[in-house]
């Protein structure tokens, strides 16, 4: 008796988390997604902005000081902006879906790191997704001077009007 009840709390929790995985979304981001990892890379319109966004909808940002690829973003910088981390077989297949010169980079740990146009990409940990609260964000670590910008595809516009920010919610 006691197997049959536990048997059939497993089917009704594994159902219960099918129509969850199943379930459909009102989202109108209007979000395209591309790549074979559950849509690694989406362009997403946030407020407006066409940017490129991870599969959580989460906007993708880089910093200039990355420029070709030299990662400076390392230690406690990575506990605020996580690296977008890919395969080359992924960039490949997003950078064709979008339109977009995407590769990928090695990281001082040894993961390869989605790039734009040579940049290396990241998610800001202190947002909620489908928001452009790093756009423009200005900050310092280990030394180094970083100036955020959501990344977007070519023709997409540049970074927001609202000057720099710095200073986290912590």
């Amino acid at each position: 008796m006691r197997a049959s009840i536990i048997l059939s709390t497993l089917a009704i929790g594994a159902a219960a988390l099918g129509l969850v995985a199943c379930g459909s979304s009102d989202d109108d981001s209007g979000a395209s997604t591309a790549g074979s990892s559950a849509g690694i890379v989406s362009v997403a319109n946030v407020g407006g902005t066409a940017v490129l966004a991870d599969s959580a909808r989460k906007t993708l940002y880089s910093a200039a000081v990355e420029e070709g690829g030299k990662i400076h973003c390392v230690d406690a910088c990575t506990s605020f902006w996580e690296p977008m981390l890919a395969s080359s077989a992924d960039a490949g297949k997003a950078a064709g879906e979008l339109d977009a010169n995407l590769g990928v980079v090695k990281r001082p740990d040894g993961d390869q790191q989605l790039t734009l146009d040579g940049l290396p990409l990241y998610t800001f940990t202190e947002e909620d997704a489908g928001t452009l609260d790093g756009d423009g964000f200005v900050d310092d670590f280990q030394g180094t001077h970083f100036e955020w910008e959501a990344a977007r595809t070519s023709g997409s516009g540049g970074p927001s009007d609202d000057g720099p920010r710095s200073g986290y919610g912590y």
